[in-house]
């Protein structure tokens, strides 16, 4: 008999399989699919379209790969040892990049307008949502483990079947990660309410950053002081509050030394995974369901009392007039200010990725005035804190609101760069002038020696020439990309960058106060940034706008 002919009236034939595919499926491969070709079809050609997360991040997996290398100098260690640095470096990025892009993954208003009117159920549309998060952690998991799956086998207590048993604990660190995100979300709006969930989803993606990148540096840590052996004891029960502690025991169980403690973490693992994963992808997933029509639901903008915000105000008032003379950049200032304090995807994508900069000059401060130092971890925490606006105009880039952006091509400037003058200034005012104060009085309470803030002035010597670097080509205009998942997995880069450019200038400025010619190298670096300025700034003065297509 002939198939019934289609309501819709295409002769499209049915698949070879003559089976329909469900809905979960359809809706994976969706959201697989815009995460390898982006929100957009602006640019995008059919021939170069990647066709899988690998193609898609390789350069991203390699310096993963490269940077998990480092994992060697852990050789000849036994496997809980070593699996418990392997897991605290991999829960550190896998939080920093769950913690970073969930927000646009599962709460995107564009993708609302349309899948809440049709009949999916919340719990199969955050599976296929959560599926491709988990899979994009898998990969970036895997390229930071790959030579460390080697060095295993190798381990005195190891073998070949720490190869199975590590992949399945990494597999289950990378479900772990993504069910603590959804579940904070699903709480906030359980005991919360719709009316606060805008304000607390971005409270609860900073403190999940910030809890993994300081479970990311405690373990290592407790590596140095311990020694080769690192076991829970009854002096150490605090380990099993760690969930690096938790994989690294299942490793140690089914592939190392097979103690008694390492079976009681490898049981911990699965019970946290396992209900973390059935509250927040089973029990409260309808929760997911309310908090999509709660941030689909249009408010009315609310009107400042007593006439102008005080920000239009500001600007007005010496010295910020002064600074923002041309009225382009007035203009890009005020429009980067509001995002930044008001806008919730904005909130959602930059306070998250920024919170992992701001508690990691804390962590090696406390570390070093513990030791008695001081020294590298005060210049480490002024060089970090120094990069904050070059990740900050990089995510300023991104918005759901990215057609309207075409409106600065019909402004009369020759190019980009008064755009990018204000971003860049709306950021240095806003988020790395009051970072660089609490740095400066955590500081001071830590090391309780007010000469070693002197230490602080190489990295806040070289923030203008960090703050100028994503201007040049025209690649600072604010809001002018769409969101795409792909790039917050490529943002995720940025830290190790970041950590490498900070430790070489802390590492130099720490030495030349030991030598005591600290002043010498600062009138030295005083001048590069003098000229390497000059230089970037009449750069992005030249840039032109780049093709629409």
């Amino acid at each position: 008999m002939n198939a019934p002919p289609k309501l819709d009236g295409s002769d499209t034939p049915p698949p070879a399989s003559g089976r329909v595919p469900t809905q979960a499926r359809v809706l994976r491969k969706l959201f697989l699919t815009l995460f390898l070709r982006g929100r957009t079809s602006r640019g995008l050609q059919r021939s170069g379209a990647p066709g899988s997360i690998g193609r898609k991040l390789f350069l991203t997996l390699l310096i993963y790969a490269l940077f998990g290398c480092f994992g060697a100098t852990f050789a000849g260690r036994p496997v809980f040892a070593l699996s418990l640095y392997l897991h605290a470096i991999t829960l550190m990025f896998l939080g920093m990049f769950v913690a970073a892009s969930a927000g646009e993954v599962l709460f995107n208003r564009e993708e609302g307008d349309i899948l809440l009117h049709r009949p999916v159920h919340p719990r199969t549309l955050l599976w296929a949502k959560v599926g491709v998060l988990v899979e994009v952690s898998l990969w970036l998991a895997v390229a930071l483990n790959l030579a460390t799956f080697v060095v295993g086998c190798f381990a005195p207590d190891g073998g070949w079947r720490f190869l199975p048993v590590h992949a399945v604990s990494v597999a289950l660190e990378a479900l772990f990660c993504a069910g603590s995100v959804v579940l904070a979300y699903q709480l906030c709006l359980r005991w919360f309410g719709r009316e606060r969930l805008e304000g607390l989803m971005t409270t609860a993606q900073v403190l999940l950053a910030v809890v993994a990148v300081a479970g990311g540096q405690v373990v290592p840590q407790l590596l140095m002081r311990q020694g080769r052996h690192v076991h829970l004891t009854s002096d150490h029960l605090w380990m099993a509050a760690l969930p690096p502690a938790w994989f690294a025991g299942l490793d140690d169980a089914l592939a190392g030394s097979a103690a008694r403690s390492s079976w009681a973490l490898a049981a911990m693992a699965f019970v946290a995974t396992g209900g973390v994963a059935w509250l927040a992808f089973g029990r409260l997933s309808n929760q997911y369901g309310a908090g999509l029509m709660a941030l689909a639901e249009a408010k009315a903008p609310r009107t400042p009392k007593g006439g102008r915000r005080w920000l239009h105000s500001l600007v007005e008032i010496p010295p910020l007039s002064w600074w923002l003379r041309k009225p382009v950049e007035r203009a890009s200032f005020l429009l980067t200010a509001a995002y930044l304090l008001r806008d919730r995807d904005m909130k959602l994508r930059l306070y998250p990725a920024l919170a992992p900069m701001v508690i990691m000059p804390v962590i090696f401060l406390m570390r070093d005035a513990g030791g008695g130092t001081g020294a590298f971890g005060v210049a480490f925490a002024g060089s970090y804190l120094a990069l904050l606006p070059l990740l900050s105009l990089e995510l300023i880039e991104y918005s759901q609101h990215w057609q309207a952006s075409d409106l600065f091509r019909a402004a009369p400037v020759s190019g980009p760069a008064p755009f990018c003058n204000g971003s860049r200034r709306a950021v240095l005012l806003l988020l790395t002038v009051p970072a660089i104060l609490v740095a400066t009085l955590i500081t001071g309470v830590l090391t309780r020696d007010p000469a070693r803030l002197v230490l602080l002035i190489p990295g806040i010597l070289a923030l203008p020439v960090y703050a100028m670097i994503p201007c040049v080509r025209g690649r600072a205009v604010p809001l002018c990309r769409p969101t795409e998942e792909a790039k917050s997995a490529r943002r995720a880069l940025t830290p190790i960058v970041v950590m490498l450019l900070a430790g070489v200038l802390s590492g130099l400025a720490a030495w030349a106060w030991s030598g005591g010619w600290l002043a010498s190298f600062l009138a030295v670096e005083l001048l590069l940034v003098v000229l390497t300025y000059g230089l970037l700034r009449s750069i992005a003065a030249r840039a032109r706008w780049s093709p629409m297509e």
